[in-house]
């Protein structure tokens, strides 16, 4: 470490390897700062943001806004628990139950939370209203969903690298394949409670359902009397140029589950929303949070929505979408067969490279050194999700080095 320059991006990555736990395995670009659509290393590098941090930077980065929202606040009060009431929690809750039209909202700190707290609910309705036996509810699961990484989430998840050595696990799920029907009704029993899916599977490399199965699972849930539970953690509050992406057909689940934008790129904060014919399963001393709901998180979270919604963020997204997708699908022409598939919804797309001809990892490597940054998933998934305040000029620069990469190995 050079004590006249300081530590330099080599210093920071060392100490996390050096102390903290091997469960990520970073692009190797240490961020010192950042704004709206950009990002700075250590050593004044500049980068296109073209990740948003799983859409949990859907505002930009420090959105001046939010941060004058979390700063009014911090010279107030940021956390008392939910021991008491608060003048910034009742306020939130009553915007977003609007922006999202439901009766309820239940908020907690990350995603993983919410979708916990949206399968106890599933099952205190399934045996206080559906009538289940207790203990005997089971809610059905696609094979590749990605819903969080506790301990009972990643027990109904279908990847092994994520169960290895992690059970046993906690029983009532049983799994379908995304976007068909006939598996869905197979895995069915009259002890389903609910079905627990995204609308597009992020993790599983930017899946899109084919069109019409969100309408279908939807009428065959009312049919059969089961919840639809949304998970919208990555896909809501405009990340696919809609509110939220159940609009795309039309229909309305009976949950929904909220995350990563909802906390405006600078806190944690998620929820889940259901009306009061399914949320009035809980009671006092049911469930609960310290920090959920908290006072800061509140305040932030409501200046969010705001922003959305005035700024134009999902029309944004709506018009941006389409132009990314097609200046990525100019580069798949252009790649021949290093690509096989570029898909997705809004600003939201993935972009599928056949290992046989190149490596999705070195790739996303190649593309930060140029200043660019994004990540794989599933080892052959580029993943793009910038803030919906992207630019169409910051677009065309991160696809101009997306193309020149793969067309120069």
């Amino acid at each position: 470490m050079d004590s006249q320059t300081g530590p330099g991006s080599g210093d920071y990555v060392a100490l996390e390897a050096r102390y903290g736990a091997r469960n990520y395995l970073p692009v190797p670009v240490v961020v010192d700062r950042a704004l709206d659509c950009l990002v700075w290393d250590v050593e004044g590098r500049e980068y296109i943001d073209m990740m948003g941090a799983y859409s949990a930077v859907s505002h930009g980065h420090l959105h001046p806004r939010l941060v004058a929202a979390a700063q009014r606040q911090l010279g107030k009060v940021a956390v008392t628990s939910r021991a008491y009431y608060g003048n910034t929690l009742g306020p939130f809750l009553a915007k977003l139950c609007s922006v999202a039209g439901f009766d309820r909202a239940l908020p907690m700190n990350t995603g993983a939370e919410a979708v916990e707290t949206a399968i106890k609910c599933a099952r205190r309705w399934g045996y206080r209203v559906k009538g289940i036996p207790d203990g005997q509810a089971e809610i059905l699961v696609a094979r590749g969903n990605f819903h969080g990484r506790t301990n009972t989430i990643i027990g109904f998840s279908s990847e092994p690298e994520y169960r290895a050595g992690f059970g046993p696990f906690t029983p009532g799920f049983r799994h379908f394949d995304f976007g068909d029907m006939a598996s869905i009704e197979a895995a069915a029993s009259p002890h389903t409670c609910a079905v627990l899916i995204e609308p597009i599977q992020g993790e599983a490399g930017v899946v899109v359902p084919p069109p019409g199965f969100f309408r279908a699972l939807r009428d065959w849930c009312t049919k059969n009397r089961v919840l639809l539970i949304d998970d919208e953690v990555q896909a809501g509050l405009g990340r696919t140029g809609r509110w939220f992406a159940f609009e795309h057909e039309g229909i309305r689940p009976d949950g929904l589950i909220l995350g990563k934008a909802l906390g405006g790129g600078l806190l944690p904060v998620s929820a889940f929303l259901a009306d009061d014919a399914v949320m009035n399963v809980f009671d006092p001393g049911s469930h609960g949070s310290t920090f959920g709901g908290n006072a800061l998180a509140a305040a932030v979270a409501l200046e969010g929505l705001r922003v959305l919604e005035e700024e134009h963020l999902v029309d944004r997204a709506a018009e941006l979408g389409p132009y990314l997708m097609d200046r990525l699908q100019e580069v798949q022409k252009a790649a021949g067969p290093l690509i096989r598939d570029v898909r997705g919804r809004g600003l939201w797309v993935g972009v599928d490279i056949d290992p046989a001809h190149g490596s999705a990892r070195r790739l996303v490597e190649r593309l930060a050194e140029r200043g660019v940054l994004s990540k794989e998933t599933h080892e052959t998934v580029i993943r793009f999700a910038p803030p919906l305040t992207i630019t169409r000029a910051l677009i065309d620069k991160a696809c101009g080095v997306f193309r020149e990469v793969v067309l120069r190995p």
